[in-house]
């Protein structure tokens, strides 16, 4: 009996340690940091589609109608301006050329002749004068059937990039018909389009600071190693998105961009007055930003907000809460709506200058 009465007095004393042990686990996790958002002046990084453009991009198109006798390069390939690209068949160019030669040949024969006769008053000034109009003309016929011949050879009328080549050697092809691309890929051009809210902030920032570089993000999510310089805003805005487009220029001496590319431009947008909140005081159901809102009771409620931006750590809030509002800053995975905690308050600017970011 001895031994039961210990056996039971060890079973009550350890039933009654991992009890306090979970009732201390339970306090230590229910206890959490809470803060407000805040009011700062600030500027954060925005995002914008953006379709990316050669400096010059052209299509290379035939202009006299016969066979692809030749083809000098290939696709992919780089070419210096002036190069020659593709040769026509010349044959029916030179002989039109030879006959204007010949034509303007007799031509110059028939003035020296009438001139001859004009000077002996054998024929009128009249006939002389239509003599030389004769040779003009025959020496015109000249210059076209050189220009038309001319058109036989394609040459690149810029340094650049050779796009596909659809035809092949020996295809007949119509006047006009399309050869290749050309793309000058030097520098590249990233059209964008802004709100105008964005538009007249930017307006008042770059006249402050005169800062007008953009980051590019590329489709692999990386950013492209050289800034871009805002260089070009069109005169309208689109009345039916209420946007304006931006042109940026970028340097491109890897040639890693090309033509036609997508991404996404980095712009410094500044910000008077935000509504911040640490991005870890958050959480996404469904791609909606949603934060714990705690009542006076100390219950905590979800609330949908909506994202004007983002920074390092930060969000900045368009809508949804206030500055007033105390929110969770840690603990959002562990909580659900209507829970009842206990926490410690921590000021938001405490929060910002440890995240190295300074409040007014």
């Amino acid at each position: 009996m001895k031994k039961i009465a210990v056996f039971t007095g060890l079973m009550a004393a350890l039933f009654l340690v991992s009890c306090n042990s979970k009732k201390e686990e339970k306090e230590e996790v229910t206890k959490y940091i809470v803060t407000n958002p805040i009011r700062i002046d600030t500027c954060f990084t925005k995002q914008y589609v953006t379709q990316i453009k050669s400096v010059r991009n052209i299509e290379i198109r035939t202009q006299e109608k016969g066979y692809l006798q030749k083809i000098y390069v290939d696709e992919g390939q780089y070419v210096k301006a002036g190069q020659l690209l593709f040769q026509i068949m010349p044959t029916q160019f030179q002989a039109e050329l030879l006959k204007a030669q010949a034509e303007a040949k007799g031509a110059e024969i028939e003035l020296q002749n009438t001139k001859v006769l004009a000077d002996k008053k054998i024929v009128s000034k009249n006939e002389q004068a239509l003599a030389m109009a004769k040779l003009e003309q025959a020496r015109a016929g000249v210059s076209l059937a050189k220009l038309h011949l001319s058109f036989t050879q394609i040459r690149a009328p810029f340094s650049g990039t050779i796009d596909r080549i659809p035809l092949k050697l020996g295809s007949l092809v119509d006047e006009g018909a399309l050869l290749t691309s050309l793309s000058d890929n030097s520098q590249m051009f990233a059209y964008f389009n802004v709100s105008e809210p964005e538009y007249l902030n930017y307006q008042s920032d770059v006249k402050d600071r005169g800062e007008t570089k953009v980051g590019l993000l590329l489709a692999n999510e990386e950013l492209f190693k050289y800034k871009g310089n805002v260089e070009v805003i069109e005169s309208e805005f689109n009345s039916e998105t209420g946007n304006i487009s931006f042109r940026a220029r970028f340097p491109n001496s890897d040639k890693l961009l090309k033509n036609g590319e997508s991404g996404e431009i980095q712009m410094v947008v500044p910000q008077h007055n935000a509504l911040v909140i640490p991005q870890k005081a958050t959480y996404e159901i469904q791609d909606k930003k949603y934060v714990f809102v705690v009542d006076k009771n100390n219950v905590v409620k979800s609330r949908e907000i909506t994202i004007k931006g983002e920074m390092p750590d930060l969000y900045v809030v368009k809508s949804g809460i206030t500055e007033n509002d105390k929110i969770l800053l840690e603990g959002v995975q562990k909580v659900k709506d209507d829970d009842k905690i206990t926490y410690d308050f921590q000021k938001p600017s405490q929060i910002l200058s440890h995240l190295k970011l300074k409040a007014e």
